[in-house]
């Protein structure tokens, strides 16, 4: 039973009569216990809507067209309280967050309709049986999961969960009745590196083609680990030995199975010094939004965009700055230079922000902090207007990690704030637009 916060008005519910503060028992005689459930159920083109009202209980009758929505909303997106992460795993990120910062980042998520919904990574320690049917009833697919290590023993220490063993059996099953799967194995020196990671290779390859993808990043390791798991960053070295196992199996893997499936992330191709890949390699960018290609694909979007340069106003004088991290600084600069030879009345400063929040280990923009910010760019020149990154915010694009907002930036800076999108396109639009 779920209760109706909002009904859109003129909508399909709302003409039937469904109001507000309604609760919603089932549909079709099915029980609705969030938004799983409730989609699910609602694609039949005939439905049944079971609904308390105060102390009344009725039956509304709707037919409509199978994807049509009908007009409901309700407390949370999820209909009910998102589910929390069980595992105490020795190189999470939220474990080596600095105390003061919002509540909402020290939520550890690890539930299976955000990985559906959202793309979100789960590690399907926190799963009953029951909810595994679920996900094969429902084709709940791809489902995105943190395996980590095949390895029952190892998973078990890494994260430090007695029931986390079991992940072969359950995507197993999950492949036996065709739910498709992407799955990322974060690297820790030492532990699941070198014959680990080959070996969870090897046992999550024969999963595919329900196995679609498999990610291999290294554990981000911030400057506040007191008290956790010793954990040290890979060298410059030991990330090209990553890149030359991971690169080395994938090719294997075309051999046998016509597809890479495994792919090294962008951070371990720039640690270790390595020219990335161009998008070919990537086969459709199946783990971009894990940080993987991320480059190649902006780079081949860039190009494509340049092509219709004559579709903007080169001739106007800009004066734009950019500011991102250490890992895209040289590549964004690459960018900028190219941009400006088409545009030669643009000029395009990029900005290198160091991580001093998190500690010179983090690298990515997307971990950069508005403090950081602030701090190094006072008194640089900014120009008319300063560009930053989509991923350096929130998703409602307001606030950085650090709680550090477009105004402040704006006031304490004294230069116009604004967000691209971090694809070629929005790069190109953002500066010319």
């Amino acid at each position: 039973m779920v209760k109706i916060e909002l009904v859109t008005e003129g909508g399909i519910a709302h003409r039937h009569g469904i109001k507000a503060g309604d609760y919603l028992i089932s549909i079709n005689g099915e029980e609705i216990k969030d938004v799983l459930d409730y989609r699910f159920h609602l694609t039949n083109k005939k439905v049944v809507l079971k609904i308390h009202r105060e102390a009344e209980l009725f039956d509304v009758v709707i037919k409509k067209g199978e994807y049509d929505d009908i007009g409901l909303d309700f407390q949370t997106y999820l209909m009910d309280e998102k589910k929390s992460c069980r595992n105490k795993c020795v190189f999470c990120f939220i474990d080596q967050l600095p105390v003061g910062m919002r509540d909402t980042l020290y939520f550890k998520d690890d539930d299976s309709r955000l990985s559906f919904l959202m793309g979100n990574y789960i590690t399907m320690t926190n799963m009953s049986d029951e909810d595994i049917d679920r996900i094969i009833k429902m084709k709940m697919s791809p489902v995105n999961i943190s395996v980590h290590t095949t390895n029952p023993e190892l998973r078990v220490k890494m994260m430090n969960n007695r029931f986390a063993g079991n992940i072969l059996e359950r995507i197993k099953k999950l492949a036996d009745n065709g739910i498709r799967m992407n799955c990322q194995l974060v690297i820790c020196k030492g532990l699941n590196d070198g014959r680990e990671l080959q070996r969870s290779m090897r046992e999550l390859a024969v999963f595919y083609p329900m196995v679609e993808s498999v990610s291999v990043v290294p554990a981000g390791i911030t400057k506040h680990r007191c008290g956790l798991y010793p954990l040290e960053p890979f060298t410059k070295g030991e990330c090209a030995e990553l890149v030359r196992i991971v690169e080395e199996y994938g090719e294997l893997c075309c051999e046998m199975y016509g597809s890479r499936i495994f792919y090294p992330s962008d951070e371990l191709y720039i640690k270790g010094g390595l020219e990335i890949p161009d998008g070919d390699f990537y086969e459709g960018y199946p783990q971009i939004e894990n940080g993987v290609g991320m480059i190649a694909s902006m780079e081949e979007e860039f190009c494509d965009e340049v092509n219709y340069i004559d579709e903007y106003d080169v001739s106007k004088h800009r004066d734009i700055s950019i500011a991102t991290g250490e890992a895209a600084y040289e590549f964004i600069c690459e960018l900028s230079q190219r941009l400006m030879e088409k545009a030669v009345n643009t000029k395009i400063t990029v900005y290198k922000i160091e991580n001093k929040f998190f500690g010179e280990n983090i690298t990515v923009a997307g971990l950069i902090c508005g403090r950081d910010l602030i701090d190094q760019l006072k008194g640089k020149h900014l120009g008319e207007r300063l560009l930053l990154p989509t991923v350096s915010f929130r998703h409602e694009g307001d606030l950085m990690l650090d709680g550090v907002g477009i105004p402040e930036i704006e006031g304490e800076l004294g230069v116009r704030v604004e967000i691209h999108d971090t694809d070629g396109v929005g790069f190109i639009k953002g500066i010319l637009d």
